[in-house]
Order: structure tokens, then C-alpha cells, then sequence
């Protein structure tokens, strides 16, 4: 039990650190400290210690500052993604192989990418911001709306030709 309350504890601290050092008062505290070490410097005769002092504190708090972040951005990756899976399982015009593709490999990706290649070029051609369709039927649907529309000028025009007479 002691690994999950670690866990849970590196959670809410990495939470914490990652918000408090994106809000604007840490960002104008580190700006006066670094505005604070150059005024410094000719008191120093911007000597080696000097120069030390802000070279190691950087670095050290950069290199702990990429591990909190680092597992701040994993954890909102992956409620990202699971609220992703929630909207594409719930909607029943979606594919469902698209859940979890995160995991699959590079190759894969680059497949599904030319799917959605393939859809961007289908619906530019429609000019239709509202049209959709799922990974496995997107000719399909394109096809059969075109179809659709082609009947309905075809008609139009007959029903016009017929209110001429």
C-alpha cells in the first residue's frame, strides 16, 4: 500500500508544481531573481562563484522540473485520451477501432493517417463542413451521397420540365 500512496502523493505534487510554476507570479519571481543576479554582478566582479551560483540553481531545477512535468503530462495525456475513447465509444457513427490507437505502431498510424488523408480530400471536394464518415465506409458514403443529390437535381428538373407543360 505504501507504493500507491507514493504514487498518489507524486501525482498531487507534480499537479501542483506544474501549475504553480505556469502562473504568471512565478514567472515574474524567476525574471527578479535572474534581474536580481545581473545588478549583483559588478559587486562580485562577475566572478566564476558568481556566474556558478545561477548556472547550477538552473540547472538543477531544470532537471527536476522535466521529470514533474513530464508525469503531469502523461497523466493529462491519458485522461485526454480516455475521454477521447468515452466520445468515439458512445457515438455510434464513429469507428470503434480508432479507441486506443495510441498504442498502435508507427506503421499503423501512417495507415489510419491516409484514411483521414483520404476523408479530408472527400469532403473538400463536398465543400461540406457537416459531412462525416467512419474509416471503413468513407467511399461508400461519399458515393451514395453523391448518388442521392444526382437523383434529386434529376427530379427537380423533371418536376420542372412537368410544370412547363
Amino acid at each position: 500500500m505504501k507504493k500507491k500512496k507514493d504514487k498518489h502523493f507524486f501525482t498531487k505534487f507534480s499537479a501542483a508544481v506544474t501549475k504553480a510554476t505556469g502562473s504568471p507570479i512565478v514567472f515574474l519571481i524567476a525574471f527578479l531573481i535572474i534581474v536580481v543576479w545581473c545588478i549583483t554582478g559588478p559587486f562580485f566582479h562577475f566572478s566564476d562563484t558568481w556566474q556558478l551560483i545561477i548556472n547550477t540553481s538552473t540547472t538543477i531545477i531544470t532537471f527536476l522540473m522535466v521529470f514533474v512535468i513530464q508525469q503531469s503530462q502523461n497523466r493529462d495525456t491519458l485522461a485526454l485520451q480516455l475521454k477521447l475513447n468515452e466520445l468515439i465509444a458512445a457515438n455510434k457513427d464513429t469507428s470503434n477501432r480508432l479507441i486506443d490507437i495510441e498504442d498502435l505502431s508507427d506503421q499503423e498510424l501512417a495507415v489510419l493517417k491516409k484514411f483521414y488523408v483520404k476523408l479530408a480530400k472527400l469532403a473538400a471536394k463536398d465543400n461540406d463542413l457537416f459531412s462525416t464518415h467512419s474509416i471503413d465506409e468513407a467511399t461508400e458514403k461519399h458515393n451514395v451521397k453523391h448518388d442521392l443529390a444526382n437523383d434529386s437535381k434529376k427530379q427537380s428538373l423533371k418536376n420542372k420540365t412537368h410544370e412547363k407543360e
